[in-house]
């Protein structure tokens, strides 16, 4: 049997064992994702094993906050753990969202550990045509 092995592993658990869990005054951060597609701006977290009714988004002027919990699994008193990698505690993310965003519409779905929010872009940030008038005659400019 052949062992892969990451010098690093140990040191990762080690940090995580002396720092703790996050919790609501000092979360642990999240990984994430930000594109634009098309007219919409996306924002995609990694949230593995997080249930949908532990995440918390919340908008406040243009902060977006999210913010989620992974609770440890309930265990029959005669399972051992032996090995715990896996992250427990309060994650939180703070984006700042550019006025050109309409955050009355933003929408979220979470798929797989995956939270996905679409958030469109005003109309008022699309490009527009504006039409100038100069004696008899109008000129289109695209802006």
């Amino acid at each position: 049997m052949l062992m892969r092995t990451d010098p690093f592993r140990e040191l990762d658990r080690l940090a995580q064992q002396l720092m703790g869990p996050g919790t609501w005054s000092k979360p642990s951060a999240m990984p994430m994702d930000a594109y634009r597609e098309g007219d919409e701006y996306v924002v995609a977290f990694d949230l593995p094993g997080v249930t949908a009714d532990a995440i918390d988004i919340d908008v406040e002027r243009n902060m977006l906050t999210v913010k989620a919990e992974r609770r440890p699994v309930t265990k029959a008193d005669d399972v051992q753990m032996e090995l715990s990698e896996r992250p427990l505690g309060v994650f939180s993310r703070q984006i700042v969202l550019a006025d050109t965003l309409d955050t009355e519409h933003i929408r979220a779905d979470y798929d797989a550990g995956v939270l996905t929010l679409r958030i469109p872009i005003a109309e008022r940030a699309k490009p527009r045509k504006i039409s100038i008038g100069a004696g008899s005659g109008h000129q289109e400019i695209s802006g």
